[in-house]
């Protein structure tokens, strides 16, 4: 067995905590955690997302997803809406607050992009989303609930 310094998702995990310790710290200024900035950032970019949709496209377990949607929803950041066609069905979007608050983090957010890029390079920031979007890819990248039996998805 290859010696666990040399083990791929240990390597992915400390690339990933050594990227999101900028973004952390600029969050927490702005009284969010990473996955309540994950659901807003998706929903920045659409009118409304489905919630099993959401969470799909956010990497978070419907469950602990319904539990940050409805945090976020008691602070007035996304509203959530029933389909009228399946009641089952919850539609989320960002209200006018949430879309403040995203306006006000995205500078932020950019600017600690800005830092990586200049420590990284800009090549090489090519060059590493052009391989994790090749791996993601290959080994057929889908949401957290992916392997789960429809059932318990």
């Amino acid at each position: 067995m290859r010696p666990f310094e040399r083990s791929l998702p240990m390597a992915l995990l400390r690339a990933r905590e050594a990227v999101m310790r900028g973004f952390r710290r600029l969050l927490r200024g702005h009284g969010l955690n990473e996955q309540e900035w994950r659901i807003i950032r998706a929903l920045a970019e659409v009118e409304r997302l489905e919630m099993g949709e959401l969470a799909d496209r956010v990497f978070i377990l419907k469950p602990s997803a319904t539990r940050t949607v409805r945090n976020l929803q008691g602070r007035d950041i996304v509203s959530r809406a029933r389909a009228d066609s399946d009641q089952r069905k919850a539609y989320i979007a960002l209200t006018p607050a949430g879309r403040a608050l995203f306006d006000a983090v995205a500078p932020e957010s950019e600017a600690e992009y800005a830092r990586l890029t200049a420590l990284i390079g800009e090549a090489d920031v090519r060059a590493l989303y052009a391989l994790l979007n090749r791996v993601g890819t290959v080994l057929g990248a889908r949401g957290p609930d992916a392997d789960l039996p429809d059932d318990q998805a």
